[in-house]
């Protein structure tokens, strides 16, 4: 199911850490104005000319799920090239608009694009500044976008120290509230296809997650004590390329269950 207000452009980035590459999301009808663009993806000047291209009515706002390059190096040429700013939670990676000035995004902010409203929803947890957006068509359509939260295949990395896993499972069990109470369609994920089934996948998330740190307490408690240790034991399989974010995951988990009170 597609709408004039809601498209998306696949940067050429595919990778194991990026799937078939990073997508770019382009909200608002362009023959009804301006559109905004979420995620605009790696530094790459093709990727930057189908943008613009797609973006007929020019670019109101270039909104980031989060910072993580694969999703953010091309934001300043493209602001640049549209004349508009970069709204981040991270004001690292913000841009101020020329016409408007610095524009934060806190939780529950609005944003319009023609046919369509978002709403900004902090959820931290595979970084600490990721961001969701609820798209709402005045069609009656809702969707959600989840940058690198939830994937559409596969399941994210919460590499310690920018992810938490704690926050992490809090923001899946937002995500899963506002499914359920706005009859959200699809999940737009930053990598991967749409996910027809938000709510049975974002609990699938949270198992696969109690799963692994039951793992983790395993290999504990058979003797493995750094994260090099553990991610030999409960992620043996990983190919090479992805060995040190298996780590860095294992840190993140070992992390949370040092904390009172973890599941």
């Amino acid at each position: 199911m597609m709408t004039p207000y809601l498209r998306c452009i696949l940067a050429p980035n595919a990778g194991p850490m990026t799937l078939d590459g990073t997508n770019t999301w382009l909200l608002g009808d362009p023959t009804r104005g301006p559109t905004v663009v979420v995620d605009p993806g790696p530094a790459d000047d093709h990727h930057l000319e189908l943008i613009m291209d797609a973006c007929a009515g020019g670019i109101s706002d270039i909104l980031l799920t989060h910072w993580h390059h694969d999703h953010s190096d091309a934001a300043p040429a493209l602001a640049q090239l549209a004349g508009c700013g970069v709204r981040a939670a991270d004001p690292v990676f913000a841009v101020p608009d020329p016409r408007t000035g610095p524009s934060a995004m806190p939780d529950g902010t609005a944003i319009t694009a023609p046919g369509a409203e978002l709403t900004v929803i902090v959820t931290p947890g595979h970084t600490q500044d990721s961001l969701s957006f609820l798209l709402r068509g005045q069609d009656g359509a809702c969707w959600l976008l989840t940058g690198d939260m939830v994937l559409g295949r596969g399941t994210t990395v919460i590499m310690h120290p920018d992810g938490n896993l704690g926050a992490y499972l809090r923001s899946l069990d937002r995500m899963e509230r506002v499914v359920h109470d706005f009859g959200v369609a699809q999940i737009l994920p930053g990598h991967g296809p749409r996910v027809a089934s938000p709510g049975e996948l974002l609990r699938s998330y949270r198992t696969h997650r109690l799963e692994r740190l039951q793992q983790v307490r395993e290999a504990v408690a058979a003797g493995a004590r750094t994260a090099a240790e553990v991610a030999a034991v409960v992620y043996a399989d990983v190919p090479d390329g992805v060995r040190q974010a298996a780590e860095r995951s294992v840190a993140a988990q070992l992390d949370y269950l040092s904390e009172p009170g973890s599941e």
